[in-house]
C-alpha cells in the first residue's frame, strides 16, 4: 500500500460539472486528471493510468459507454489502459435501462445527476478500497470470518472452511468490502465475467451452498438482499 495519493479521471464535458468535481476532489487529497472527450480520455487512460475514473455517458464525441467498453476490453499486449480500472458512471441519463446497460458494459458504480458531493465521495473512496484490497492480496477480515487471498484459506473462529474455486471467488468479492450490497450484476461481471444479466440461477446456487459452509450455531453471514443482491455482513444475525 502506497501513501501516494489516487489518481482520478473526471470525463465531463460540462465545465461547471467538471470545475465542482475537479474542487471537491482536489480539497480531499486525489490527484485529479480531467478529459472533455473520449479521445482525451483516451490519451489520458493510455499515458497516466488512473486509479479511478467518473465517466459521463454523453460526450461530444461519442457516448461514454463505448469509452467503457474500450476499457474493459483493451488488450494489454497492445494497451496500456487497465482493463480493472473501478468506473463510476456519473450521468443526467438515470433511467433503469441507462443502468443496466452501463453495468452490462462493466460499469462499477452508478450515481444520478443532480447528486450530492457526500455521497460521491463515499462512493469514489469505497471502490478505491476495494481495488487496492483486490491488487495488494492482502488478509481479510469479517467478523470472526478469515479469507486469504493469497493461499486462498478461509478460517471460521479458527476452524478451516473447504470451499470450491468460484465458492471462494464470491466470497472474497463479497469479503473486500463488507456490509454492503453487491447487485447480482456486480458479482456475475466479477467472478464469471460475464458481461450481461442472463440467468442468475448459478450465482444463487452457488451464494446458497456458500452460506451453508459458512453456517455454524446459527450464523447466517451472506445475506441475501430481496430484489437487489448479496452482501457479508460482520457479524451473525438471525436469518
Amino acid at each position: 500500500m502506497t501513501d501516494e495519493p489516487a489518481a482520478i479521471l473526471v470525463v465531463e464535458d460540462d465545465p461547471a460539472v467538471r470545475a465542482f468535481l475537479a474542487d471537491n476532489l482536489t480539497a480531499d487529497g486525489y490527484e485529479l486528471l480531467v478529459a472533455e472527450t473520449i479521445r482525451d480520455a483516451v490519451r489520458v487512460l493510455e499515458y497516466q493510468q488512473p486509479d479511478l475514473a467518473i465517466l459521463d455517458l454523453s460526450l461530444p464525441d461519442g457516448s461514454g459507454l463505448d469509452l467503457l467498453r474500450r476499457v474493459r476490453e483493451a488488450d494489454p499486449s497492445a494497451s496500456r489502459m487497465d482493463a480493472s480500472l473501478p468506473v463510476l458512471l456519473l450521468t443526467g441519463r438515470a433511467g433503469e435501462l441507462d443502468r443496466i446497460r452501463g453495468f452490462e458494459r462493466g460499469a462499477d458504480d452508478f450515481m444520478a445527476k443532480p447528486f450530492s458531493y457526500g455521497e460521491l465521495r463515499g462512493r469514489v473512496g469505497a471502490l478505491l478500497r476495494r481495488c487496492r484490497a483486490r491488487r495488494t492480496g492482502g488478509r481479510l477480515k469479517v467478523g470472526d470470518l478469515e479469507v486469504d487471498p493469497l493461499s486462498r484459506e478461509v478460517r471460521l473462529r479458527g476452524r478451516a472452511v473447504t470451499l470450491a474455486q468460484k465458492e471462494f471467488a464470491l466470497l472474497r468479492a463479497l469479503a473486500v468490502e463488507p456490509t454492503r450490497v453487491f447487485s447480482k450484476e456486480e458479482l456475475l461481471r466479477d467472478v464469471w465475467g460475464y458481461r450481461s444479466m442472463g440467468s442468475t440461477r448459478t450465482l444463487d446456487s452457488h451464494a446458497c451452498r456458500l452460506r451453508a459452509k459458512l453456517a455454524t450455531e446459527g450464523d447466517h453471514f451472506v445475506v441475501n438482499v430481496w430484489g437487489v443482491g448479496y452482501r457479508l455482513i460482520d457479524g451473525p444475525v438471525a436469518p
